[in-house]
């Protein structure tokens, strides 16, 4: 069977989310299956290039993994006329600046979020790439998530009738640094490096809002810091200037439904979980509701749905979760990342459709800005439509 080698230049690789989910889990697991088949009949071998800023790091993971190709030299890798993509897992800090030598070097862009750092810069990026004829996406992959691809279904099989709210919460105790080791780096609460969980997370509830439900049209929210003190990498204590926690309220137009849906969801590395997963989304509708996480979703149709009477004189005797009902897998769920991984490369080697562009990047951006906005100013915030075409 014939094999295509596509160059990919990886640049973060050292850190968590680079080098688990996209490198590992992702390109590492494509290649353990043979190559990603195409539909000629050919297998397409991803060829890694890592790049980094730590020598020892990136020949560390190289000898672990059987690569060879790794580099500190950015430019000197986007020079490679063997490499097709250039992937960016950085600091926020450092994306928009390495995206931009990318699109300047003629390399297909594939990038996490945020792409950029603001709004502006989101939407520089975009344009640069659509002038350039490449093509470009960025990671969603709270897609592909299983419990998220049952709700999706849910949807599109018109399950809840008219869809009222969303509700969503998110997060877990990110411990200080000082007595047990934080599990995420301190950049995350630093606002000078690009850190905050509202430039975070908000990117992700926009991709989720807008591909299941609608087009997310207002904002409103409240940021704010918790924990104002926390310890870094090498045991120093330091002012955590980055917000972490964002409570948002945002409506959604449904293509073909009277009024706006509500979603309310909750993000914070400064809470307790006391759920059956790190993400769960309840979604309520006339004609029935589910209950969605990471894994598992489940529903409560209108036919089956209890009649609670409140009466706090007695003892609840009702098991409120067992009248719910698990939605089936009906499918095999590979890797989200490694899913969406797939799409792209067929994107770009086949011209596979895919939606996910720096585009879709930038709306996640400008959710973020003006959620940072609407908690300054205390008020709600009109979102504008952003695309190709605007000034």
């Amino acid at each position: 069977m014939a094999r295509t080698t596509i160059g990919i230049v990886l640049n973060g690789v050292t850190g968590r989310m680079g080098y688990r989910q996209h490198l590992v889990r992702s390109l590492l697991a494509i290649r353990e299956q043979g190559g990603l088949p195409l539909p000629d009949g050919r297998r397409l071998w991803p060829e890694p290039v890592l790049v980094g800023r730590s020598e020892t790091k990136l020949r560390e993971i190289a000898q672990r993994h059987g690569l060879t190709e790794w580099t500190t030299d950015l430019p000197a890798a986007l020079a490679r006329p063997d490499v097709q993509i250039y992937f960016d897992s950085q600091v926020t800090a450092q994306r928009e600046k390495a995206l931009r030598l990318a699109i300047e070097a003629g390399k297909h862009i594939y990038t996490e979020k945020p792409t950029a750092e603001d709004l502006a810069g989101a939407v520089e990026l975009a344009r640069l790439a659509d002038a350039s004829s490449i093509k470009h996406g960025v990671v969603q992959d709270k897609l592909f998530l299983p419990g998220l691809r049952k709700l999706d279904r849910l949807v599109r099989g018109g399950f809840f009738g008219r869809i009222l709210s969303v509700r969503g919460e998110f997060g877990y105790w990110v411990f200080e640094g000082d007595w047990q080791t934080a599990q995420r780096p301190s950049w995350n609460y630093r606002a000078a490096d690009g850190g905050g969980i509202t430039v975070d997370m908000f990117p992700h509830w926009h991709y989720v809002l807008e591909q299941i439900f609608g087009r997310v049209a207002t904002v409103a929210a409240h940021v704010t810091t918790h924990v104002p003190h926390r310890w870094d990498e090498a045991g120093e204590r330091y002012d955590a200037t980055a917000d972490d926690a964002a409570y948002g309220i945002f409506e959604i137009e449904r293509p073909g439904q009277d009024g706006r849906i509500v979603a309310q969801i909750n993000s914070s590395w400064s809470v307790r979980v006391y759920r059956d997963e790190l993400v769960e989304f309840q979604v309520d509708g006339t004609e029935g509701s589910a209950v969605a996480g990471l894994r598992n979703c489940r529903i409560q149709h209108r036919a089956s749905t209890p009649k609670p009477v409140w009466n706090p004189d007695l003892p609840a005797t009702e098991d409120f979760r067992d009248q719910w009902q698990v939605v089936p897998d009906n499918e095999e769920f590979d890797n989200g990342f490694k899913a969406q991984w797939e799409l792209f490369l067929r994107h770009v080697v086949v011209d596979e459709p895919y939606s996910w562009d720096l585009w879709a990047g930038a709306r996640g951006v400008q959710l973020a800005e003006l959620g940072l906005r609407s908690a300054r100013e205390g008020r709600r915030i009109e979102i504008p439509d952003l695309d190709a075409g605007q000034a």
